[in-house]
């Protein structure tokens, strides 16, 4: 009857820990792909193993995981952060908050939901080797995609700004050429707009300021983002490739457009580094920097 009863508390007590875990919602990056069990798949068994318990989505837009991976280059940032913000919405297990994680360019897409969608609220944001200020070069293709990526490439040197290639293409919407800022400010359908480059919009900083953590992994040995200041919200000085600025620097921290500057002085904006090449983490990196730090 005592080792009854003990077994009984025991469950409680895993029950009781379980539910504990704020729910965990993943978006792949570039080239990759909700379910692929070397990437995502592993960060879900990683997440599962280390909370147990913990209920765990990783996002496919699309129905299939080939599509999953093609709307990765293909399918209008805009309309992806739609359907995101719909799947977050239907899900009655989310109700109650989630902490997003944002692999590459993933990052940056879950900054629009955190800026457009407050409902269900997103209480930390994890952005592994996001762009948040764009990129400018595409040096190298990630996986075996790599037939996909020299068309993006092709599409890029064509014209970023190109009414077609920004509507088409995903990379194209968060490209951003400090050698034309007036361009790109002008012309960016995505990047431009979540980062108030044209028009201030106080939904954008009120519903960013709703979440709790912002962390933002910066991969110090980055052979993939250029620049790779931009996973720290820096970027190359106007009219410049080489010279870089730090966040600090930038008028949208300067004149908190976006909230980013509250959230530093309040301790909620947080810069984390791999030495290592792009998502090239260790299991044991993510266990300590970002299961430890974030969603316990």
């Amino acid at each position: 009857m005592a080792s009854f009863a003990l077994l009984t508390l025991c469950l409680i007590a895993f029950v009781a820990r379980s539910s504990a875990y704020i729910p965990v919602v993943l978006w792949h990056g570039m080239g990759d792909s909700c379910c692929n069990p070397l990437s995502m798949g592993s960060i879900v068994n990683l997440l599962k193993k280390q909370l147990p318990g913990l209920y765990t989505v990783s996002l496919e837009i699309g129905n299939s995981v080939a599509e999953d991976t093609e709307n990765g280059f293909f399918m209008n940032c805009n309309k992806q952060v739609d359907i995101v913000c719909t799947k977050l919405l239907a899900d009655p297990k989310l109700a109650g908050g989630y902490n997003a994680i944002g692999f590459s360019q993933g990052g940056q897409f879950w900054r629009a939901v955190a800026q457009r969608c407050p409902n269900p609220p997103m209480v930390n944001l994890i952005s592994v080797g996001g762009q948040h200020q764009g990129v400018y070069g595409f040096p190298r293709c990630p996986g075996d995609q790599v037939k996909m990526c020299d068309f993006v490439r092709k599409l890029l040197n064509f014209g970023a700004y190109n009414e077609y290639v920004q509507e088409t293409l995903v990379q194209a919407q968060y490209w951003h050429d400090p050698l034309n800022e007036d361009l790109y400010r002008n012309t960016s359908i995505f990047i431009a707009d979540i980062n108030q480059e044209r028009t201030f919009n106080a939904t954008y900083k009120a519903n960013f300021l709703r979440v709790k953590n912002f962390a933002m992994v910066k991969f110090l040995q980055d052979t993939m983002v250029q620049p790779r200041e931009s996973e720290w919200f820096g970027f190359y000085k106007p009219g410049e490739t080489n010279q870089t600025y730090d966040l600090k620097d930038s008028k949208l921290y300067q004149q908190d457009l976006l909230g980013l500057q509250e959230m530093d002085q309040q301790g909620r904006l947080h810069y984390l580094s791999s030495d290592s090449d792009h998502l090239k983490f260790t299991d044991q990196w993510f266990i300590d920097n970002i299961i430890n730090q974030f969603l316990k």
